[in-house]
């Protein structure tokens, strides 16, 4: 899809990627409603902030009757609590999934009439490396410390397939991007080994929006993850 002249709304606006993600649809002549639970604390210029819950349904449907021209649904807030699934929390389990999934799956069954209505558009789903493994980071001895997060994340994936194949009839396409470890407040307390740009994953994911690409690898571990997923890396061996 052309991004200028695209009316884009980006969840989780205020701070890391989205932050990224919405100044970039700015600087590409995108209308932008950025969202976020407290929107005060959006403080990006040529946007309009809006309130917005993800987990809440009425949330959800106030943003849709104010954002009623979306033609870019970019799927971006999340939690992340770095629980075990066996010995964790179960509060912080249904956060994660409620955030992380549920609240994706929410916008994406409410804007999709809309996206339809003004002529078909595109959805992107941020998911990670993580729903395909679950190690904190590369060389982690602590594998399944964000267990409940990969689950969240593995069941975006899932639902970014399924979405994809539901939606394209209806001219809207679904985009998913998978990236590992971004220098970004969630991340903070991780050694920065490895981490990436965020300003450098938004472009990679605008630049794969306007070419439809619905799947967005956006770092080489990434790469090298899926490749292992794919038997790519067993076949060279």
């Amino acid at each position: 899809m052309e991004l200028k002249g695209s009316v884009a709304l980006v969840t989780g606006a205020n701070r890391g990627l989205g932050r990224h993600l919405a100044q970039q649809l700015v600087n590409s002549g995108a209308k932008v409603y950025a969202a976020a639970r407290h929107p005060e604390t959006v403080d990006l210029e040529g946007v309009t902030p809006l309130r917005l819950d993800v987990t809440d349904e009425e949330s959800v449907r106030e943003a849709a009757r104010i954002a009623s021209d979306v033609t870019l649904l970019v799927n971006n807030a999340g939690v992340a609590r770095a629980n075990p699934l066996i010995g964790g929390s179960m509060e912080h389990l249904h956060a994660e999934m409620d955030t992380n999934f549920f609240g994706p799956l929410a916008m994406t069954r409410t804007f999709a009439p809309i996206l339809e209505g003004n002529g078909g558009g595109a959805v992107l789903n941020i998911v990670s490396v993580i729903a395909w493994m679950h190690a904190v980071h590369a060389g982690s001895s602590t594998a399944a410390l964000a267990g409940s997060y990969a689950a969240s994340k593995a069941a975006t994936w899932a639902m970014s397939n399924a979405a994809r194949e539901e939606l394209a009839p209806r001219g809207i396409s679904v985009s998913a991007l998978y990236v590992g470890l971004m220098d970004t407040d969630m991340t903070a307390v991780l050694p920065p080994e490895g981490k990436v740009d965020p300003a450098d994953v938004a472009a990679q994911a605008l630049r794969a929006i306007e070419q439809d690409a619905p799947e967005i690898l956006a770092d080489e571990y990434t790469q090298l993850v899926k490749q292992g997923l794919s038997g790519t890396l067993a076949a060279q061996a």
